[in-house]
């Protein structure tokens, strides 16, 4: 490895899509049905897998009853894609990692099916994308991260990872890797957003072009 981070590692919802609205509406739908309080149910269901939110608010359901209830939730985003958009900063910042030959990939708590209809609303086709439904664990657990460091044939520690969640950085950080937080959540080193990120990244290639090796830095000064 010669450049550091040889790939970026995003998730989906809140960091490369706007989509807090249609989560918020489909966790509302599905609380009022089985009558608990939404605000409750919504604090503590970003980020997470739906199965994961479904038993701490269903802590007697069987794991059949879980599945059926976190389907029955996910079935309500499928087709609602109203407000879908990319966030700012990603139009401009996935072209550059193509055109600069920086590995890219996604991973969603979201199934195969959510994951595909939100990015194609926002017009984003990642190279590698790995959904909740292909591995045995969810977040914050360390599997999608090291599958998709997997997929691109690179090591954990080359990658970093880009979270706009507490347990999606607990994610990344079970994986090995150096984390970005954005929308507010900190991350392991000193970038905020995606237009941090991207200035970050140039620096560092226009760095590694000249001959010298970029690591991480203590803060944006150093860019």
């Amino acid at each position: 490895m010669t450049t550091w981070p040889a790939a970026v590692l995003f998730d989906m919802d809140g960091t490369l899509v706007e989509s807090h609205d249609n989560v918020e509406r489909a966790w509302t739908t599905w609380a009022l049905a089985r009558g608990l309080d939404p605000s409750g149910v919504l604090a503590g269901a970003h980020g997470l897998p739906a199965e994961a939110t479904v038993s701490r608010w269903l802590p007697d359901a069987s794991d059949d009853e879980i599945a059926i209830a976190a389907a029955e939730q996910l079935a309500l985003q499928y087709d609602d894609v109203t407000g879908i958009t990319a966030i700012d900063g990603v139009p401009e910042l996935l072209p550059f990692l193509t055109e600069s030959r920086i590995p890219w990939a996604v991973h969603t708590s979201a199934d195969d099916r959510l994951a595909r209809v939100r990015l194609d609303a926002a017009g984003i086709s990642p190279p590698v994308l790995v959904t909740r439904d292909q591995v045995q664990q969810g977040k914050p657990a360390p599997d999608g991260y090291l599958r998709a460091a997997e997929l691109l044939g690179l090591a954990p520690e080359e990658c970093i990872v880009v979270e706009d969640t507490s347990v999606g950085i607990e994610s990344g950080r079970n994986a090995g890797m150096q984390t970005v937080g954005v929308r507010g959540v900190q991350g392991d080193l000193p970038i905020r957003s995606i237009t941090e990120l991207h200035l970050w990244l140039f620096v560092t290639t226009r760095k590694s072009e000249e001959g010298n090796h970029q690591g991480s830095p203590s803060s944006l000064s150093e860019l």
